[in-house]
């Protein structure tokens, strides 16, 4: 029965998992899921005798070495391994095995006729293992500590990464610098303060990139570390041929580099622009000139307005007819006009969904208390009518009554005024010299 008192770690720079148990008990297992540079052997099940002790070997994060075994051991993907070392012994994982390999050979520019692999001695012990895991707990506490000796050295350059070999007597310092650094003493120091060999690798931004990972705006893993071996180099003119905006924030990757992902279509844009004509100023028409304002690419479509200043009435024309019309302008001849059709009005294929939607769009709606009413009872609108008509005759009554009483005389009506507290045209004006009252313009 296993024991449940154990703890786990999961170490995704080299795609395996440790699980120690409560006596002491070292498990190492591969775990391909959170390996970088992932392979998918697509030839399994297919042997070839020629190519049959070949195995790619992954150390940490994207370095791979393919090694040949030597050891007449049975070695399958997943083991771990002792294999040949420049100095010393190392331990890594078997990722691929198979014709695959000759594959992957092949895609790195390596004959295998040609091409002399290290050895693979044999599958790792636990006192190998144990060795590699002290060595691996070291690598984070010596690269801090590197960090600082370079700082305090005034070495314009960044350590990004260590990697400690599997027998702990060698370590690998990857480094980024724009300009030629001296680090001669930094290595002396570096031998005094770890007691190690040391070997100074210098990487660019985007292999540093792929060293640590991450994750990209279109929410997948960066292509660096999860499949990209060769870096090209990449220019702004592979995103104006896609017609791309210019905006660094927008074009630049993790690395602070133009991303990787702009070279992908960038050909296939090239190809389609061939098939439009090079328009080098407007098309004559008898109305006027119309000048080009955007281009479909991959639909082969250009949009034309009079105005060159104006991008509302934009008229569409397939490749082919702003040939035929450019061949018109060359001899002289002008189209009639390009309002006889219709100005492009659609709207884009594309539709964001995003932010048209309320975020309270699923809350229940709390309806009126009339309308409540009104629903329940289903006579509202009906008593409300009846209410209306009874208030109309009440008015009409009240009108005729008022007619006949017309004939009363200024003292009611003052006493009307008074008794509803309305006040006389009169009330608090001075009085005329004489005692005489001022006759009040309903009198006259």
């Amino acid at each position: 029965m296993e024991e449940k008192d154990h703890y786990k770690i999961h170490d995704c720079s080299r795609g395996c998992e440790v699980e120690r148990s409560a006596q002491g008990a070292l498990r190492t297992s591969y775990s391909p899921s959170c390996c970088k540079l992932s392979d998918f052997d697509w030839m399994q099940g297919i042997s070839q005798e020629r190519y049959k002790d070949l195995f790619e070997v992954r150390f940490k994060n994207t370095r791979k070495i393919v090694f040949k075994n030597t050891s007449g051991q049975l070695i399958k993907t997943g083991d771990l391994v002792v294999v040949e070392a420049p100095t010393g012994h190392d331990v890594g994982i078997v990722t691929l095995e198979g014709p695959v390999v000759v594959r992957q050979l092949i895609r790195h520019n390596i004959d295998p006729a040609t091409y002399e692999f290290r050895r693979i001695y044999r599958r790792a012990k636990i006192l190998d293992i144990e060795r590699w895991q002290e060595a691996i707990a070291r690598e984070h506490k010596t690269m801090i500590r590197a960090r600082q000796i370079a700082a305090g050295l005034g070495l314009d350059m960044k350590i990004g990464d260590v990697e400690f070999q599997g027998d702990g007597t060698k370590a690998i310092f990857y480094y980024i610098a724009d300009e030629r650094v001296d680090f001669r003493q930094l290595i002396k120091d570096f031998a005094e303060e770890f007691r190690i060999r040391i070997e100074m690798k210098q990487i660019g931004a985007r292999q540093e990139a792929g060293l640590i990972g991450g994750i990209g705006v279109c929410g997948r893993a960066l292509c660096c570390s999860s499949y990209m071996a060769d870096f090209k180099s990449i220019t702004t003119q592979a995103a104006r041929c896609q017609d791309l905006a210019l905006n660094p924030q927008k074009l630049a990757g993790q690395c602070s580099k133009l991303k990787c992902c702009i070279n992908y279509e960038a050909s296939l844009y090239i190809d389609a622009q061939k098939q439009l004509p090079d328009l080098r100023g407007p098309l004559e028409f008898k109305d006027g000139n119309a000048y080009l304002q955007k281009v479909d690419i991959l639909k082969g479509i250009m949009y034309f307005s009079y105005d060159p200043h104006n991008v509302v009435n934009l008229f569409p024309l397939s490749g082919e007819r702003v040939r035929d019309i450019l061949s018109m302008n060359r001899k002289g001849i002008k189209p009639d006009s390009l309002k006889e059709k219709e100005p492009d009005v659609r709207e884009t294929d594309f539709i964001s969904a995003v932010g048209d939607d309320s975020i309270s769009r699923f809350d229940e709606k709390r309806r009126s208390r009339r309308k409540k009413d009104n629903k329940r009872s289903g006579r509202g609108r009906k008593q409300q009518d009846q209410g209306d008509k009874t208030r109309q005759e009440g008015e009409m009554q009240a009108r005729s009554e008022g007619k006949t009483k017309s004939g009363q005389n200024k003292k009611n009506y003052r006493r009307q005024g008074q008794r509803s507290g309305g006040k006389r045209r009169d009330q608090g004006k001075p009085r005329e010299k004489g005692g005489e009252k001022r006759t009040s313009s309903e009198s006259q």
